[in-house]
């Protein structure tokens, strides 16, 4: 065949890939084998749409494909399974490398030669996103789609929303287990946010530990995924790919027995907020998993993203700024929650208040600024004292404490402790009040019955110490 007269007969950017094959089974050399003029000048145009994301080099038939564009294990994998399997390919995506959008075509295309596969690639290269072109998929492929965005906005529960739909990718994919992993590149830390099993498949749900230097494996990944969207490895031949690539990645899942990986990284306003996976799936699907899970992968992308604002805002509303523990709103909240019966009134409970001695008389002598240090120096002593408890920044100068399943003794040693510390005159000093209920008793008894000792030991801390009395 005639590539070149072929490739000239489209308009739109348009290449012959050739891929050789070893009799393993495995792939070699990818060849750019011919490009038509809009695809030469996309290589050789700097002025070009595409060039600014591809070397500037002169196109040279025959040449290796990743002359002209990064090295790319998803698109080798792609362009093999079309050129030898016969399978034609539509991908509708932004790799990270690229600051559009591709509308990418793979055609696979007749050889004379067994172990020589070609195919066609053909692009056409929008810088915004384009929803029509979104939605043009099987309709298998948008039923599956249209029911992960039901699941992810219609219940309130979103890790059980999640895990629902890690479920439905087992079946998509028959998959032993599907795992989503929420990442922070900023903070270096993962943690896992929901997993899902084929049941029958052996796989357990908390076979997956998170241990404490895997973000150093996380790391790797995007360099791994050299700005694709996905990594499809259908078998074990394939997953040796990837022993070259990443190999510390790679002795990771086979020490997991991963014999096959579906990975796709989870991208929203060009940050990666996490990865999504399937271990050891129905190779004969890979090409039905690719097209729904790009599509399905940005939805769950812009859910998380959400979610993790809803979160941070949440955070926000219920953290006092100046001194990191929860604030009066939040304190309200739980309280009202106790007495709505929302939130069950735990069986052993105790409230402790403590009233910040000095404030004032540090904000009217030294300034704000030293008034603000003295708040957080309380707060930091509070946390260090009932560290197995929830402190909440009542007022001004006051704090309140619930510690639940806290025995009495150890309650009142606490209080006996700040007491002791707080007539050191070089010590943060608290007036406290304490109240222990062992019945599940009424929150509101507990609280004005806390609040009426600490002003009755705050009454005894001046009488002790006048000159400490606020003017």
């Amino acid at each position: 065949m005639n590539y070149q007269e072929f490739v000239d007969g489209f308009e739109l950017t348009t290449c012959i890939i050739s891929v050789r094959k070893f009799p393993d089974g495995s792939y070699g050399d990818i060849r750019i084998v011919a490009g038509n003029k809009p695809y030469i000048d996309s290589i050789e145009n700097p002025y070009n749409g595409a060039s600014a994301h591809m070397l500037n080099n002169k196109f040279i038939p025959n040449s290796p494909y990743d002359k002209y564009i990064p090295k790319d294990l998803n698109f080798e994998q792609t362009v093999y399974r079309c050129a030898f399997q016969k399978k034609p390919v539509h991908t509708y995506l932004k790799p990270d490398r690229f600051e559009c959008w591709l509308n990418q075509y793979i055609m696979p295309v007749e050889s004379d030669n067994p172990d020589i596969g070609y195919c066609s690639y053909t692009l056409d290269i929008t810088m915004d996103v384009d929803t029509e072109i979104m939605t043009h998929v099987s309709a298998s492929t948008a039923s599956s789609v249209l029911e992960t965005c039901i699941k992810l906005r219609g219940r309130n529960d979103f890790k059980k929303a999640i895990t629902d739909v890690l479920g439905d990718i087992i079946k998509l994919s028959g998959a032993n287990k599907c795992t989503l992993l929420i990442t922070d590149f900023k903070e270096c830390t993962c943690s896992k946010l929901a997993e899902a099993v084929r049941e029958g498949s052996g796989e357990v749900l908390d076979s997956f530990k998170i241990p404490d230097d895997f973000f150093e494996i996380v790391k790797t990944w995007n360099a791994t995924l050299a700005g694709s969207n996905c990594l499809i490895l259908p078998n074990a031949q394939e997953m040796e790919i990837l022993k070259d690539r990443n190999p510390v990645w790679y002795k990771s899942l086979t020490d997991a027995h991963v014999n096959s990986l579906v990975f796709f990284p989870l991208n929203n306003n060009d940050e990666t907020l996490g990865y999504i996976w399937a271990i050891n799936f129905d190779e004969s699907k890979a090409t039905k998993i690719k097209e729904t899970l790009e599509l399905t992968t940005y939805f769950i992308a812009s859910e998380i993203a959400n979610y993790q604002l809803l979160k941070r805002l949440e955070v926000m509303s219920s953290i006092d700024l100046l001194t990191g523990i929860y604030n009066r709103n939040a304190m309200n909240n739980r309280v009202d929650r106790y007495i709505a019966g929302t939130d069950p009134m735990p069986r052993a409970y105790s409230v402790i208040f403590a009233d910040l001695n000095g404030l004032k008389k540090m904000n009217d002598t030294e300034g704000h600024s030293a008034g603000d240090k003295l708040l957080k120096n309380a707060a930091a002593k509070l946390r260090d004292v009932f560290y197995d408890s929830d402190i909440y920044r009542a007022g001004g100068d006051e704090f309140m404490i619930i510690a639940v399943n806290v025995p009495e003794d150890v309650i009142e040693e606490r209080i006996e402790k700040l007491r002791k510390d707080s007539e050191d005159p070089d010590s943060i000093s608290f007036a406290v009040g304490g109240y222990f209920d062992n019945s599940g008793g009424d929150i509101r008894y507990a609280m004005r019955t806390a609040d009426e000792r600490m002003y009755a030991d705050k009454e005894r801390y001046y009488k002790k110490f006048p000159e400490r009395k606020r003017k």
